[in-house]
């Protein structure tokens, strides 16, 4: 009978409107404005990554392998089908969703995703599909990347998906955890940031292209969990914000060809408290452009260069897992000039952050019940 009870609440919950919610809103004070947080949908199971159509609906991943779209008014469509094989399970999962640069005219949908390779083992990878006409399957899905080797743990998949000037896209690959030391070795794809063209194969500015005994699409190595990256809009390159271990939190301008230290060097230490690599800096190994310590526990990130919040234009806003906050660094170039720590009221694991079309910034919050958050400037 408790059993019964709790799938009954369940479905109860599940089946309540988003117009029912209508009032769930925060009023919050910020350093520079003073917000209205808003729920535009919810009950959405460990949500990880959001991209915008260009209708204005949302494309939602949820970890346990469903894509939905999101209407303006907070429904839900049913799963959308023609998904690769997943592997949900540790921390693994369908996890990032990007659109093609010329989604109007192709309606290509490329999907991260911790991919079952059987035997227990599982990699990240990236598939591509044609999103169809009335907006229900993905068709001729196929997979156009995959780390290298697959391993039998559940964590640190990574993975943010970003589409370059030129069309390529960066592919952001975790450390996998247990495996850490291969993120230093160029032959695999562990703790990697990859670079692909969007049917599948190395970019062809790739700094490793040809190069024996080194994997081709490798544009940058040393990283443990990189959940959050963007392009920065005034200069085109690629920010990156990685997990550290207890401490060392990094944010990254990841060049061709640099090695980023993991797990050589590193602003953190285990979680038992035991040093990791031999200390903060060594020659051939590039620093960050900002760290924190202790951790937040940073995902997801975007520039913000819209007009209803002025005084945050140019400044990146990150999400914040651990931390249940938004970090918003404010830059000057390519240094970082200040931040301030926001939201921390809303208690929320905040995996992912986008600005929309509108110019309000949107948020998804980890949790088996998680929402879609809308952020605008208070009335």
């Amino acid at each position: 009978m408790p059993r019964l009870r709790f799938a009954l609440t369940c479905a109860l919950a599940l089946a309540v409107s988003p117009s029912a919610f209508a009032q769930d809103v925060q009023r919050l004070r910020t350093d520079k404005a003073e917000v209205i947080v808003e729920t535009v949908a919810r009950n959405l199971q460990n949500p990880w990554g959001l991209s915008f159509l260009p209708d204005g609906r949302m494309l939602v991943t949820e970890r346990p392998g469903r894509l939905r779209i999101i209407s303006a008014d907070g429904q839900a469509s049913e799963p959308i089908s023609g998904l690769p094989r997943i592997a949900a399970r540790g921390q693994g999962g369908l996890l990032d969703v990007a659109l093609d640069p010329n989604f109007p005219k192709n309606r290509l949908v490329y999907l991260s995703f911790a991919e079952d390779r059987g035997g227990g083992r599982a990699g990240t990878s990236v598939a591509r599909g044609r999103l169809s006409q009335d907006g229900t399957a993905l068709e001729n899905t196929r997979v156009i990347f995959r780390q290298e080797p697959a391993h039998t743990g559940g964590n640190h998949y990574g993975s943010r998906l970003v589409f370059d000037r030129a069309g390529n896209l960066f592919v952001t690959v975790g450390d996998r955890y247990e495996l850490r030391n291969q993120a230093q070795n160029p032959q695999n794809h562990i703790g990697k940031i990859v670079h692909i063209q969007p049917s599948g194969g190395a970019a062809p500015n790739n700094p490793f292209l040809n190069r024996e005994g080194v994997q081709p699409e490798i544009w940058s190595l040393g990283h443990r969990n990189v959940q959050a990256a963007a392009l920065n809009p005034s200069t085109g390159e690629l920010w990156t914000v990685e997990h550290g271990a207890r401490g060392g939190d990094e944010v990254n301008i990841p060049k061709p060809g640099r090695n980023y230290g993991w797990p050589v060097i590193t602003y953190g230490v285990d979680y038992s408290g035991a040093k990791i690599g031999e200390g903060t800096a060594k020659p051939g190994l590039e620093q960050p452009v900002y760290y924190w310590d202790p951790s937040i526990a940073p995902s997801g990130m975007a520039f913000y260069t819209g007009d209803k919040f002025p005084a945050w234009r140019g400044s990146v806003l990150i999400g914040a897992l651990a931390g249940r906050l938004v970090s918003r660094l404010e830059t000057s170039g390519n240094q970082v000039t200040g931040e301030e720590r926001m939201l921390q009221n809303l208690g929320e694991r905040i995996r992912d952050v986008r600005q929309g079309p509108d110019g309000f910034v949107y948020l998804l919050t980890d949790s088996p019940q998680g929402r879609i958050l809308r952020v605008r400037p208070a009335e």
